[in-house]
């Protein structure tokens, strides 16, 4: 666990006496210092503070500045220190926003257990709205955008196995939404109302990562300096989510391992053994069969974890989803940036088709902000995407990609006749479908199997109003 991080806000500079003895007193927390109300913000803004300290000089507006503070972070504990005679001013500064009031003439006695009283109160409130946010997070289905055979099946494997009390391992290509199904999993059990708790395996160095999952005792190690409950505890009675677990060493794996089989941990340090009623639902990009198989990932531990496995299948094998997730990204980005919901062309739609996407849909999304940033019309063309996605497109077409990539590089050729006989065999097919079922956009969707608001868009696009096509 990292160390707290400290913000001192104090103008008379580093030289200023209260500066020098809360900085030896402080050690070896991590303290940045500044004599600018407006710094003071900037950095715990964007380093992610976990306390302020506010030294007050004669002359200073202090509840101006407290105000600020307040304003910029409402969460951040902000510890005021002033003169004696301050402290008749008390109630003014708790009542805006301060945690509490020290004397500089006392800072040598009192700084160590006010801080440490402060930050365990801020640590408490973190957690407590962390997991309010998990659990009042909104879930659907909506939440999953595709109509695919393959996110069907998907679908359906949630919703029969999320009330049953069972471990679950996800699999998928990054950026095919593990997390996501993991949320749904849990807003479907029994366990709803209680935590949901995320953990990145990978994104935790292994020093500190089984302090992170089981908790230390006091003075279990240097800097343990009180209790800590772990994650696996503070998910007791809902859903731990372990990203990326084929990333934990082997000998938290053993630790993990007998978690799942005794229902019971122990923090470092600790004596005792504390009981936890907790769902796993791991996940992992990585080929665990392969790791089970070279000896990097325990076997006992994978027939535990994978009682039931979801496999979500890359965004390259899910068909006409990529339209259907490419048209939904244009709009939000459209609506996040002032500008019109933004429209494919069908060479577009072609090499968003014909593209391998490795990053999944965390790459599509990305790669549709920055064509609806970059697009001068209301239509993105190829042009508005990036060189190396068209190029490997026309690698994967059913072309000769010599002749692909060149007519590609000039923007012309290939790219301009495939154009014009795919805008006529759609204006065909357009005619022909409305003639048949008479004007009715609805019925006409489904036999083409494309989204409703697709087709409306390709039907304005080509001057075709269903109405012409309705009889009495």
């Amino acid at each position: 666990m990292r160390q707290p991080r400290i913000v001192i806000v104090d103008s008379a500079g580093p030289q200023g006496l209260a500066y020098g003895r809360l900085v030896a007193r402080l050690q070896p927390l991590e303290v940045r210092h500044t004599s600018c109300v407006a710094e003071g913000i900037d950095i715990s803004n964007e380093d992610g503070f976990d306390l302020a300290i506010l030294v007050l000089r004669s002359g200073d507006s202090a509840l101006t500045i407290l105000d600020q503070l307040v304003e910029a972070d409402p969460d951040l504990p902000i510890v005021v220190i002033g003169s004696a005679e301050g402290e008749k001013n008390v109630s003014d500064y708790l009542r805006h926003g301060a945690a509490t009031y020290l004397p500089l003439e006392t800072v040598d006695n009192d700084l160590e257990n006010i801080l440490a009283e402060t930050l365990t109160q801020s640590r408490q409130r973190a957690t407590e709205q962390t997991l309010r946010r998990a659990i009042e997070r909104p879930y659907s289905f909506e939440d999953f955008l595709g109509e695919s055979p393959p996110m069907k099946a998907v679908y359906s494997l949630i919703e029969r196995i999320a009330t049953r009390s069972v471990d679950i391992l996800i699999t998928g290509e990054t950026g095919t939404g593990k997390e996501l199904v993991a949320r749904a999993v849990h807003r479907r059990s029994r366990r709803a109302s209680a935590p949901f708790v995320p953990i990145d395996c990978g994104a935790i160095p292994d020093t500190l990562l089984e302090s992170e999952l089981f908790g230390h005792e006091r003075g279990a190690f240097t800097g343990a300096e009180a209790r800590r409950i772990g994650l696996i505890e503070v998910a007791d009675g809902g859903t731990l989510f372990l990203d990326e677990i084929a990333e934990l060493p082997p000998a938290l794996q053993a630790k993990l391992l007998r978690v799942l089989q005794e229902r019971r941990l122990r923090r470092v340090g600790a004596r005792k053994e504390t009981p936890v009623d907790v769902r796993i639902v791991a996940a992992t990009s990585r080929d665990i069969d392969g790791m089970i198989e070279n000896g990097t990932f325990r076997r006992d531990l994978f027939y535990r974890i994978n009682v039931v496995r979801i496999s979500l299948p890359p965004l390259r094998q899910r068909g006409d989803d990529i339209g259907l997730l490419a048209e939904f990204f244009a709009s939000r980005a459209g609506r996040e940036m002032g500008l019109r919901a933004g429209r494919f062309s069908a060479d577009t739609y072609e090499v968003l088709r014909h593209y391998s996407w490795p990053g999944n849909v965390r790459e599509l999304q990305n790669v549709i902000r920055r064509a609806m940033a970059l697009t001068a019309d209301d239509i993105i063309g190829v042009n508005d995407l990036p060189n190396n996605i068209v190029t490997a497109a026309g690698k994967h077409a059913q072309h000769d990609p010599n002749e692909l990539n060149k007519n590609l590089s000039t923007g012309d050729g290939f790219f301009a006749s495939k154009a014009k006989h795919v805008a006529e065999f759609e204006q065909q097919y357009l005619h022909e479908i409305m003639e048949r079922l008479r004007g009715d956009v609805s019925a006409a969707a489904k036999v083409a199997k494309v989204p409703r608001g697709t087709l409306y868009r390709l039907l304005k696009t080509h001057g075709i109003e269903p109405s012409h096509f309705r009889h009495d």
